[in-house]
C-alpha cells in the first residue's frame, strides 16, 4: 500500500483541517474516498492553484472580516434568545432530528447575523427537546455558544 500523502485545495472549509482555498497534503484514500466526492477539495495542479486566489476573494467578501467583528457577533449570539418549533412525541423526542441548517434559519429568524451552517457545531445530534448549546466559529480565534431551546410544536 502506498502511503504517499495526496496534494488538495479545500473548497470548503473541512473541521481540523482547514479552509476554502487552503492548499493540504492528506492521506490519498480519506481524498479519494471523502474530500473530493463529497466536493470539499480538488485535486491540486498549477492551474487550480490559480483558483485558489478566487476562493480566497469569494471567501474574504462572505467571511466577518476582523477579530471586532467576529467579537461583537459572539456577543450578539450569547444574548439572543433561539427557539425552534419542532414536532415531537409525548416523551419530549423529535420526529427526525435539528441539524445546523435548522439553527442557522433560527438564528437569523430571532434576530442575529446570517451564519453559514458549515461553522455551527452541534457535537450529537439534537433529538430532544429542551435547552442545547452548540457552538459557532465565527473566526479562527473566535467562537461562540448558543442556547437554543428546542420546542414541541
Amino acid at each position: 500500500m502506498s502511503r504517499t500523502p495526496m496534494k488538495l485545495i479545500l473548497t470548503q472549509e473541512v473541521s481540523g483541517l482547514g479552509t476554502p482555498g487552503d492548499v493540504v497534503d492528506v492521506a490519498a484514500g480519506y481524498g479519494r474516498n471523502y474530500l473530493i466526492p463529497r466536493g470539499f477539495a480538488i485535486h491540486w495542479t498549477r492551474g487550480a492553484e490559480k483558483q485558489v486566489d478566487l476562493i480566497k476573494r469569494a471567501r474574504s467578501v462572505r467571511e466577518i472580516r476582523t477579530l471586532e467583528d467576529a467579537q461583537a457577533a459572539a456577543g450578539q449570539l450569547q444574548r439572543l434568545k433561539v427557539r425552534i418549533k419542532v414536532r415531537a412525541g409525548e416523551n419530549g423526542r423529535l420526529f427526525g432530528s435539528v441539524g445546523p441548517a435548522d439553527i442557522a434559519a433560527a438564528v437569523k429568524s430571532a434576530g442575529g447575523p446570517e451564519l453559514d451552517r458549515r461553522r455551527i457545531e452541534v457535537p450529537d445530534p439534537i433529538k430532544t427537546t429542551g435547552s442545547h448549546n452548540v457552538k459557532v466559529r465565527l473566526h479562527p480565534e473566535v467562537s461562540a455558544a448558543v442556547a437554543i431551546e428546542i420546542q414541541a410544536g
